[in-house]
């Protein structure tokens, strides 16, 4: 699978993080240290070599990294370092001194110029970030930790950089029925399966609280995605489509505690994982494949909900194809069935982040399709809600000191 054994649960990113932290701070160290070797090597060498490109250099070096009045000092000092050392030569009214002024003085002004574009687009981008933060928040909201006595993670990983949001979608709902969920892929990209998105969640708010059966919930998203492809052009109109599963954890005859089941509705959707206590892994794969949400007319047989335990201790870890299509160097699939099976994980949480990184590790850091993670496990009695001091450990042991397979720093 192109791991080392047992890097599933390692430390987050830290070591990726620090060559490039110093490597920021070295460069906003640099125009200074220019300036001042550009001293030196005028005043150690003979008149004739002249350190004016050193001096060009500072303030368009500090630009991109400091503030405009650090620029500004920056671009100062360069000039006056420029003109004291003519002076100290004793050639300051020479034509090749006046030449070399007017250059770091021209430059010294781009810098602060170019400074203040490199600002206004940060503004911008962070005013973009902002607002695209929201409308993630709005279509796409994270579920609470604790809904209907049930721990719950999400993640929401998109390929393109800068990206919340595109075709993957998850929500989960506490409702009469008992606590109802749904994963899913859109097809295609950008604003049209945002959209797309935003009407599937809508209609399973709405189908979840007032639909008696999970049938029924996935009924009305097919005719929500129906009245949606009617007002889509080209291609959309006639290939639009949801892979989605559906989940439902019924509450007992009591309506406390659950009754040990959670039924599924799988419409062309990766199977969900049940990570047990012990554990062991088992994949949910549907009894009888069906098509995906928005393709029901070429269907010929009804959804059928199919009930599955669902013990004390187990984790339900539901996700869209960009993680079991996500590739490694040598185009292998990553297979999170087989990463998973055999480890125990603290929570939900800790399950998501262990995962999200062994992605990242599959894949040398980068990816090609979203990725949507949500993790639902159900408490044993007299567990806390959350462990987060405890260990990830394989299935049979804890793990060498210096971390074995699934331990966790």
């Amino acid at each position: 699978m192109g791991h080392p054994p047992g890097a599933i649960g390692g430390r987050r990113g830290g070591a990726s993080r620090r060559p490039y932290g110093s490597a920021r701070r070295f460069l906003r160290a640099l125009p200074p240290l220019i300036i001042v070797g550009g001293v030196f090597f005028d005043v150690l060498t003979p008149p004739r070599y002249s350190a004016a490109p050193m001096f060009s250099a500072a303030p368009l070096i500090a630009a991109p990294f400091f503030s405009t009045l650090t620029t500004l000092l920056t671009g100062i000092a360069a000039v006056l370092a420029s003109v004291g050392l003519h002076v100290y030569n004793g050639n300051a009214t020479e034509i090749p001194s006046l030449t070399e002024f007017l250059t770091v003085l021209t430059v010294a002004v781009l810098a602060v110029l170019i400074n203040r574009v490199v600002l206004r687009s940060g503004e911008r981008l962070a005013s973009a970030r902002v607002i695209a933060e929201t409308a993630q928040k709005a279509v796409l909201p994270t579920p609470a930790e604790r809904i209907g006595g049930l721990q719950c993670a999400a993640r929401y990983e998109a390929a393109q950089a800068d990206a919340f949001i595109g075709g993957d979608l998850f929500a989960v709902q506490d409702t009469p029925y008992g606590v109802r969920l749904v994963v899913g892929d859109v097809r295609g990209k950008g604003m049209d399966a945002v959209e797309a998105v935003a009407v599937v969640i809508g209609a399973f708010r709405e189908a979840a609280e007032q639909e008696r059966t999970l049938e029924g919930v996935a009924q009305r998203l097919e005719r929500a995605l129906a009245r949606e492809g009617t007002r889509r052009h080209g291609l959309d109109a006639f290939e639009g489509f949801t892979t989605a599963v559906l989940a439902e954890i019924p509450r007992g005859d009591g309506g406390g505690a659950f009754d040990g089941f959670v039924r599924v509705v799988n419409r062309g959707h990766p199977p969900p994982l049940m990570l047990y206590a012990d554990g062991r892994l088992d994949t949910m794969e549907p009894g009888e494949p069906a098509l995906p949400l928005g393709m029901g007319d070429l269907a010929a047989w009804p959804d059928r909900a199919e009930a599955r335990p669902y013990p004390p201790g187990a984790t339900l870890l539901f996700y869209t194809d960009g993680l079991s299509e996500a590739r490694n160097a040598e185009g292998v699939f990553y297979d999170p069935g087989e990463r998973l099976a055999g480890r125990i994980f603290p929570g939900p949480e800790e399950l998501l982040d262990a995962l999200v990184d062994d992605v990242r590790l599959h894949t040398g850091g980068g990816s090609t399709d979203d990725m949507a993670l949500l993790a639902v496990s159900r408490p044993a009695t007299g567990q806390p809600e959350r462990r987060r001091t405890m260990p990830v450990v394989p299935q049979g042991g804890t793990g060498s000191p210096g971390g074995g397979p699934g331990h966790r720093p």
